[in-house]
C-alpha cells in the first residue's frame, strides 16, 4: 500500500491508529472522546463513522480477529471498556459496556481466536479483568485482584496463567529486569509454546 495522508477530523489528540486485520479500515483514538473508523483502500482516505460513547479521552482500540465479524474494544480514561460491533456497513452499536474497574483502563487486547471471543484489560486500580463471549451471549468476567502494583504496572512484567479455573501468576525471572514503564498488555500468540 503506497504511503497516504489520513485526515482524521478529530477535534483533539489522536492517541493510537490501529489497522484492522485486512488493511482497509483505521480506528482512530482520541483526547476528543471519540473514535473515528476511516477507510484507506486504495490511495486515498475515507471517513466512515464517529463512535461516541466515552466520557473521557479514548486512549486504546483493539480490532478483534475477523472471525468474531467487525468488533473493536476501546478503553478510555473514564474507566469503561466498550465493545463496538458493525451492523449494516459502516453503522456501530455498543455491543456491550465494561464499566467494573475503579481507575481509568490502560490496556486492551483480544486473545488469539483460537482461544474464542476474550478480551484483556488492565487498570490503574491494580486489577486485570478478562472477558470471554459466552456460547449463548452474554460474557462470562474473571479477575486479577492487585494483578501489578505500580501505576499502569510501573517497570513490572507479570505473566498470569488460567489454571483449573483460576488465574495464576506464571513468571519468569528475566521479566522482572525492566527499567521503565510498561504500557501494554498481549497475549502468546502461539499456544504451542513450551510450559
Amino acid at each position: 500500500m503506497p504511503r497516504q495522508k489520513t485526515e482524521t477530523s478529530h477535534q483533539d489528540a489522536v492517541h493510537v491508529v490501529v489497522m484492522d486485520y485486512h488493511g482497509k479500515r483505521l480506528a482512530t483514538a482520541s483526547s476528543d472522546n471519540t473514535i473515528m473508523i476511516i477507510g484507506v483502500s486504495n490511495s486515498r482516505s475515507q471517513h466512515l463513522a464517529t463512535l461516541a460513547g466515552h466520557q473521557g479521552p479514548v486512549w486504546r482500540v483493539a480490532w478483534a480477529h475477523p472471525k468474531f465479524g467487525s468488533l473493536l474494544a476501546s478503553r478510555s480514561y473514564d474507566g469503561k471498556v466498550i465493545i463496538w460491533k458493525e451492523g449494516n456497513q459502516n453503522e456501530w452499536i455498543q455491543a456491550h459496556l465494561f464499566d467494573d474497574h475503579k481507575a481509568f483502563v490502560n490496556p486492551v487486547a483480544w486473545a488469539p481466536h483460537e482461544l474464542g471471543l476474550c478480551l484483556a484489560c488492565g487498570s490503574l486500580d491494580g486489577n486485570i479483568s478478562v472477558f470471554t463471549e459466552r456460547s449463548g451471549g452474554g460474557w462470562d468476567k474473571s479477575r486479577i485482584n492487585q494483578a501489578h502494583l505500580g501505576p499502569i504496572n510501573g517497570s513490572w512484567c507479570s505473566c498470569w496463567k488460567f489454571d483449573n479455573g483460576i488465574w495464576r501468576m506464571d513468571c519468569f525471572p528475566a521479566l522482572q529486569m525492566h527499567t521503565d514503564w510498561e504500557r501494554d498488555a498481549s497475549w502468546a500468540p502461539n499456544l504451542g509454546l513450551p510450559k
